[in-house]
């Protein structure tokens, strides 16, 4: 049954990382060509802004589903009724935190880009935009929270496929309509208030939840610890929207229409980063229940596959990411001449640091689901202020491309405090294994390079272009992936072809 539930699981967010992928590129492009770069990167920075205080699952939302994995699998109700009510209480104050966060930024943040846009202008779009993320933390994160850690993370990801899916038709029609960016950013955001609500009426029914229980706010003594994880989360990966904001304010080196060109490139490699992540979704629930009875040799078993599967998958995409991104851009930018979207240096350096934060997914989800918050949370600030300080300083001198150096260094940093916290602490393992899949990573990404470099010239004039092309990298890249870890990792790899292969075939026999 647990196996099961972590295939449903990873399969309904490799799911949602697609149907997120294929509307990312449709609603900023349709944003872009309507209402112009200047528009979209304005939303973009009202977005990453208010994103600081969005304290979401990853955080304190980890800590939760870590004191509720016992609970649920002894299906104690009054325990897990007692940390739904401490749960609760803790996100209700978070949303009123946020309410007054968003008074503030909405004062405030017309004043950082003034210099093209008007106070009024600037300042309903901070509202309109924070609406649906306070109905989150008041309506819904306590339920997202439970069902993740039942393992019924499909619930969550169908309904937020659900919300994205009718989000980007909207975007297409009130576009149509001819709506002005505040109407149409109204709608969307009372489309995301619709899953709070559904997620409500599906928890009643299925949990029995104690509304009168006594908070037990013991269970969730290191909720704070996550908070300042999720802090130092989100400080580290929207400084580079945030810094680049600043300084088209204040420098005339850096205009604001490169928030435009950074967030275009981010949402790909992001939408490539969230496909990674879909594997862990579907496995850090379970690791959280073998934590929980107890099952150490069966944990190492599995975190060994877990991690050589996530190494794999992220080398295979983040190469053909880096390979692809800058051709796909000549296609998806094309008649954009407001700003210069062909930018390959910066493309590399942004896909590396992505590729390193997916490197470490196997790791912070064992951190996590063992709830060691408060042991890694010195690391997950060292790394936000590695990266604020190194790409302030490199923004000035280099733009774009200093601030995605900055975000390179702290995620190496991190990535590989995440390796020795838990080869010491959790799984007591060597570090070798995580130093010999990354040379066999790096092999493979070189390999990979030196056999696309010798292909014919594509002539990258339509999607359909672009396409075959991608078709082709994407045949090399994996054919040279798997006789690499054939050679030099042949036990994982037959091992995760088993564990693959049972799975589709039990399906089968059903």
């Amino acid at each position: 049954m647990r196996s099961k539930k972590a295939m449903l699981n990873s399969a309904a967010s490799l799911l949602l990382e697609f149907v997120s992928v294929i509307c990312g590129f449709i609603v900023p492009r349709l944003i872009i060509g309507t209402y112009g770069s200047d528009i979209n990167a304005l939303t973009s920075s009202i977005t990453q802004f208010l994103s600081y205080i969005a304290l979401v699952e990853a955080g304190v939302g980890g800590v939760i589903r870590a004191a509720l994995y016992r609970p649920l699998a002894e299906k104690n109700t009054a325990a897990t009724s007692s940390i739904i009510k401490a749960t609760e209480n803790f996100f209700r104050k978070i949303a009123y935190i946020f309410l007054g966060y968003m008074a503030v930024l909405a004062a405030a943040f017309p004043v950082l880009v003034n210099k093209n846009f008007d106070w009024a202008f600037t300042a309903s779009l901070v509202v309109i935009i924070g609406l649906s993320t306070f109905a989150q933390y008041y309506f819904g994160m306590t339920y997202t929270v439970l069902v993740q850690a039942d393992q019924r993370r499909y619930i969550t990801s169908f309904l937020q496929i659900g919300t994205i899916i009718l989000n980007a038709v909207m975007v297409v029609i009130f576009i149509k309509l001819d709506a002005s960016i505040h109407f149409l950013k109204f709608a969307t955001s009372f489309i995301y208030i619709l899953r709070p609500i559904a997620l409500n009426i599906y928890v009643k029914r299925k949990y029995r939840i104690d509304k009168k229980a006594k908070a037990d706010n013991e269970a969730v003594a290191q909720r704070w610890d996550g908070l300042g994880h999720h802090i130092a989360y989100f400080v580290n990966l929207n400084t580079d929207v945030v810094l680049l904001t600043v300084f088209a304010k204040i420098s005339d080196s850096v205009a604001l229409a490169e928030v435009s060109v950074y967030t275009i490139y981010y949402s790909v490699v992001n939408g490539i980063m969230k496909v990674a992540s879909s594997l862990s979704s579907g496995v850090e629930a379970a690791l959280g229940d073998m934590i929980a009875k107890k099952e150490y040799d069966n944990l190492n078993r599995k975190f060994n596959l877990y991690e050589f599967a996530s190494f794999t998958l992220v080398t295979v995409l983040f190469t053909c990411a880096g390979l692809l991104i800058v051709p796909f851009m000549r296609v998806y930018m094309r008649g954009v001449t407001d700003a210069d979207y062909i930018r390959p240096i910066f493309a590399y350096i942004l896909v590396l640091a992505n590729a390193m934060y997916s490197i470490r997914i196997p790791y912070h989800s064992v951190v996590y689901a063992a709830g060691h918050y408060r042991q890694t949370r010195n690391g997950a600030f060292a790394e936000a202020g590695i990266n604020i300080a190194v790409s302030a300083i490199l923004v000035y001198f280099y733009g774009i491309i200093g601030v995605a150096a900055g975000t390179l260094v702290a995620m190496t940093f991190r990535t590989v405090q995440y390796v020795y916290y838990l080869s010491k602490n959790i799984l007591k393992r060597s570090m070798m294994f995580f130093i010999k899949r990354t040379a066999v990573s790096v092999l493979t990404v070189a390999l990979s390079a030196a056999a696309v470099h010798f292909l014919p010239e594509f002539s990258m004039t339509s999607y359909l272009n672009w396409a075959v092309y991608a078709c082709v990298v994407g045949v090399i890249v994996l054919a040279i992936t798997c006789i690499v870890n054939l050679i030099f990792s042949r036990k994982e790899f037959v091992g995760a072809l088993a564990v693959a292969k049972n799975a589709v075939f039990s399906k089968v026999k059903k």
